[in-house]
């Protein structure tokens, strides 16, 4: 039997800046702490708006995936953005941050997506998989998301083989394969 190394330094535990919860203290969740502070104090959006750890489910080739969501932002009640987090390289992120938000929720793709690891950042259009800005400044605060929204349109959802295909994707690049 084969036991997984652990790969991040654990502190102890923090506070999540959101819900107050107890977490466990990494290097990964300060950075994610540090964006919901950034999120609601810089960018102005309310509490409220902010949806923490949505998960998505999928199995393919005998491979179980949970993706998760770090932070997904509603506008005017309507799941407008998500942002997506990890350390590294920010190109091997957007593909599958673009296929979670065609397919998170059953009402219409999620038309903006952003890819974190937070030092810099990447703002996508996922109706078209482009990069629309570049840098953490490219986040939009609150009334920016209002004014880049006011252009863009909420797609239908995803169903069929589009949605599988997405599905697919979102497995692949999330499957873990570290810690062993």
């Amino acid at each position: 039997m084969r036991i997984p190394k652990p790969h991040h330094l654990i502190y102890g535990t923090l506070r999540d800046f959101l819900t107050g919860e107890e977490l466990t203290d990494t290097d990964d969740e300060r950075i994610r702490q540090e964006l919901y502070r950034v999120m609601v104090e810089e960018k102005k959006f309310e509490p409220d708006q902010l949806e923490q750890r949505l998960t998505i489910e999928t199995l393919f080739s005998k491979s179980f995936v949970t993706s998760t969501i770090e932070l997904t932002i509603s506008y005017n009640g309507r799941r407008s953005m998500i942002l997506r987090y990890g350390p590294g390289s920010l190109v091997s992120r957007e593909r599958s941050a673009i296929a979670a938000a065609r397919v998170l929720t059953p009402e219409h793709q999620i038309p903006l997506a952003i890819v974190t690891n937070g030092r810099d950042a990447e703002l996508l259009d996922t109706r078209t998989g482009k990069i629309t800005g570049y840098g953490l400044n490219s986040i939009p605060d609150r009334e920016t998301l209002g004014n880049i929204l006011q252009n863009m349109c909420y797609l239908r959802p995803l169903d069929g083989e589009k949605k599988k295909r997405e599905l697919r994707i979102l497995n692949a690049f999330d499957v873990e394969r570290c810690c062993y």
